[in-house]
């Protein structure tokens, strides 16, 4: 299906292009939600996979992450027949300029996760993509121009309210969960006007930092530290499918940003900073306080809200 660029003139509330019929507009809503969802719940249990890397030193699995991506990426397009999108990118300047932005954007994001998963602060990773929708939500008010009705205004404050709490309680600067929080709001915000598809976006950002990645793990074999090369063997498997585990949700997240307002999208990205709190709390068990059960009571009323009033914008307004 052919995803759509959002214009920020659209009407307020508009949920798919305008230049489409309702039905056709109300697909691509319903097709957005379905690739939010999915490449929030695949992220919402990466801390598992990466808590069996805890071994290996972030920049390591960073760097393996950009290898084996670009690897997967090449497969997908050769079989798609999609490297014209890629090329495209390349020859136009102010798309590779947009797309060097959400290059280092991702970076960062990924390795503040990395670090923070094999720290033992997945609860401050989760505070992070906690405050992430917020920043989402702001950045399309400020440059998209969309607006948020009463209920849903009410569901913001109600959320920026608990992370807050957690924010002020939390005892020290929450540099994780805001380093998280702002860079892969931004990377939102940006490719989202970036025109380039999901997958040939993704694929010019990881061939960008290829030569670094590469560069940095032939060096780790030379000086005999490379995990993959001298570690066990179930460290290997896991490196290699990297690629993979790092390609797909964030095609799909590109895909969903294409298709529905930045705020939807800000508020769907609730379910990652749950599914973290939950494998944090029950799994990894690092300890919760009163105080994050104020901060999570709040941010649920706010969520639950605003899920109500979306729902019936989506489902039973014809997604606009």
């Amino acid at each position: 299906m052919k995803e759509l660029v959002l214009s920020p003139a659209n009407t307020p509330g508009q949920e798919a292009a305008m230049t489409n019929p309702p039905d056709q507009a109300a697909r691509e809503a319903r097709t957005g939600v379905i690739f939010g969802l999915a490449a929030y719940l695949l992220w919402g249990f990466f801390p598992i996979y990466f808590k069996a890397l805890a071994g290996v030193t972030p920049l390591e699995v960073l760097s393996h992450r950009i290898a084996w991506s670009v690897a997967t990426l090449a497969v997908m397009l050769t079989v798609a027949r999609r490297w014209d999108g890629v090329r495209a990118a390349f020859c136009r300047p102010r798309t590779l300029m947009t797309l060097c932005a959400t290059t280092l954007l991702i970076a960062v994001n990924w390795l503040v996760f990395i670090y923070a998963v094999g720290a033992g602060k997945v609860l401050q990773s989760s505070l992070g993509y906690f405050i992430n929708p917020l920043v989402s939500a702001f950045l399309g008010v400020v440059f998209l121009h969309e607006r948020l009705s009463p209920k849903q205004k009410t569901s913001f404050i109600l959320a920026a309210a608990g992370v807050a709490i957690l924010t002020l309680r939390h005892g020290e600067f929450p540099w994780i969960a805001l380093s998280l929080g702002l860079s892969f709001g931004l990377y939102g915000l940006l490719r989202k006007k970036a025109p380039v598809d999901s997958l040939a976006g993704l694929t010019v950002e990881t061939l960008l930092l290829f030569p670094l990645a590469l560069c940095y793990l032939g060096w780790l074999a030379y000086q005999g530290k490379s995990a993959f090369v001298s570690g066990p063997t179930h460290i290997t498997v896991l490196l290699a499918c990297a690629g993979v585990l790092t390609s797909t949700p964030l095609i799909w997240f590109a895909a969903a940003t294409k298709r529905l307002r930045l705020a939807t999208v800000g508020l769907m990205q609730y379910v990652v900073p749950t599914l973290h709190f939950v494998l944090a709390v029950f799994a990894f068990g690092e300890t919760f306080t009163p105080t994050h059960l104020a901060s999570f009571a709040l941010i649920w009323t706010g969520l639950v809200l605003y899920t109500y009033d979306a729902a019936k914008l989506i489902f039973g307004n014809g997604g606009r």
